[in-house]
Order: structure tokens, then C-alpha cells, then sequence
């Protein structure tokens, strides 16, 4: 069955190429490049020295190098800050979005386009593909509205829609659960923080699925306060019909749920639940602050 394809105006490419390509994005970003073969792709992201994420990205493989499709509102500053990691690398860093359009293929099968660079989002499965199409994006047959509300269902964060760049560390928005961070590969800008997080798992935010006790909830601005009486247990991301997103403190969400009383945010009364892929659970003990 052919699937439904939504533009992604709001993405662009950008292109790393040359001898050295996949050992120096192997040494600065968390996800792995040098086992990645032709119409694969991986989630991963640049962080700060301090751990936290400044760019996410998905990267693939092409030609003699890596396309990595990346928000637009953020690519330009992307390639600088990959300049600066540069050095001697043999390597071109090059902004391509004025040659490839951005399209997402799911609910079915994903169309065979001439040149087309495909590959199935590598979160989890059910997000459906990704296409880089040299060129004019193939005609949209659904809105973009539609896929995110697929990816809110699947309890599946979006960087600017679902978290702030910059101030977030992997684990809080649950990148370590959808493959975008490779434990295993060694060494990478802020690893050593990140790697501590999970081997001593003191990572307290989480992102969480939010579901509305109301057929038709009217869910304030992304960014509102989610509290239990007077004491706020996190942020409001995105929504679409009785589903949201929430990056949240689990221990204070987790007492919340369990004193019984309404949590709420804006008005709108919901619950809380750990998606489905996730790794980790509601603590048994709240942390101290």
C-alpha cells in the first residue's frame, strides 16, 4: 500500500564529505558512522563539552561522505560549529539544501524516486521513511500536521517542537533509548558526561507521553507548566488531539501519580505515561533536589 508523503520545508541537508569524513564525525557526534551502510541512518546529535545537546541530526551514508538532514533554523550554525572541530581533517562541510528537498513517507510504503536518498527513521519503527529528493520534493498527499501527530502517539520528541537545544542533556529527551547515542564507539564531545549519566543513571528529566482526560482538550503553548496542586513536575510539548509530549522530572511525576490528586496543565487535567521503548521506569524513591 503506498504511503502518505508530507513535505519537510522546515529541514535542510547538509553534506560531509572526503578520505576522512566518517572517522572525524565518529570522534565528535554521539551516534556511530563508520558501520553504517548504504540506506541506513542513524539519530545522533553534537552536544557541548558539558553533555547537553546543541544540534540533532539524522546522517547516512552517500557517495564518498554523509548527508545529514538537520532542522534549517539551526544548519547554519550546524556547519560552523563542525568547522570548528575541522582542523586538518580532509574533509568538505557543505550546506546542500538549495539540492535536495525533504520528505517523510509513512502509513504505508514509501514511493521509488529516481536519485532519491531513503531510509526508515531509525528511532523506532512505524515513523516511516525519510526522503532526500535531489531536486522538487515529491507532491505532498498529506500535511506535516499528520505525521506529527504519528510521532506524538509513538511518544517520540522533536528538538523546538518538544525540547530547547542547548539545554538538555541526551538522556532527558530519551535519545539514549532511540538509538541516537553509541556508548560503545568510544570517544565523542561531551561523552564522558554523557556516559556517567547512564552508567551511574542519574538522569532525573525524562520525556513522557501525556494523554488528556477530555475528547477535546484545549492544550495551552508548548512550554506551559505541568503541575500536581501548587508543585510543577515539568514542561508541555507538543500535542495534537488528546496526546502530548512532556519533558518532565519522573520523581516528582511519579509522586504525583501515586498521591491520586489531579495533574494538570493549563486547565487541561491528564495523565502521564512512559512510552512504549523506553528503557527506564517511574523511580521507586523521589531524589533529592
Amino acid at each position: 500500500m503506498s504511503g502518505k508523503i508530507a513535505r519537510r520545508d522546515d529541514r535542510g541537508v547538509v553534506r560531509v564529505a572526503g578520505e576522512e569524513a566518517a572517522s572525524f564525525l565518529h570522534g565528535v557526534v554521539t551516534c556511530t558512522t563508520k558501520t553504517l551502510a548504504p540506506g541506513e541512518a542513524r539519530l545522533g546529535a553534537l552536544l557541548t563539552p558539558q553533555g547537553k545537546i546543541l544540534f540533532d541530526f539524522f546522517l547516512t551514508p552517500h557517495d564518498d561522505g554523509f548527508l545529514i538532514e538537520v532542522d534549517r533554523s539551526i544548519l547554519a550554525d550546524f556547519v560552523k560549529r563542525l568547522g570548528l572541530y575541522r582542523l586538518r581533517a580532509k574533509i568538505a562541510i557543505t550546506d546542500v539544501s538549495a539540492d535536495w528537498a525533504v520528505a517523510i513517507a509513512f502509513d504505508g510504503d514509501a514511493p521509488a524516486i529516481p536519485g532519491a536518498v531513503a531510509f526508515a527513521d531509525p528511532r523506532i519503527a512505524g515513523l516511516g521513511t525519510h526522503l532526500l529528493v535531489p531536486a522538487a520534493a515529491p507532491a505532498a498527499t498529506a500535511a506535516l500536521d499528520d505525521w506529527h501527530a504519528l510521532r506524538i502517539g509513538l511518544g517520540v520528541p522533536e528538538s523546538g517542537r518538544d525540547f530547547p537545544l542547548g539545554d538538555v542533556f541526551p538522556h532527558d529527551v530519551d535519545m539514549d533509548d532511540l538509538d541516537g547515542v553509541d556508548f560503545r564507539k568510544g570517544c565523542f564531545v561531551g561523552q564522558e558526561v554523557v556516559s556517567r549519566m547512564k552508567h551511574r543513571g542519574t538522569a532525573r528529566k525524562r520525556i513522557v507521553q501525556v494523554a488528556a482526560r477530555e475528547a477535546r482538550p484545549a492544550w495551552p503553548d508548548v512550554g506551559t507548566e505541568i503541575t500536581c496542586g501548587d508543585k510543577a513536575l515539568g514542561t508541555l510539548g507538543s500535542s495534537c488531539g488528546t496526546a502530548a509530549l512532556a519533558l518532565v522530572r519522573l520523581d516528582k511525576a511519579k509522586a504525583a501519580i501515586d498521591s491520586g490528586d489531579a495533574i494538570e496543565v493549563g486547565g487541561v487535567t491528564v495523565a502521564l505515561a512512559i512510552p512504549d521503548f523506553a528503557s527506564f521506569d517511574w523511580p521507586a524513591e523521589a531524589a533529592a533536589d
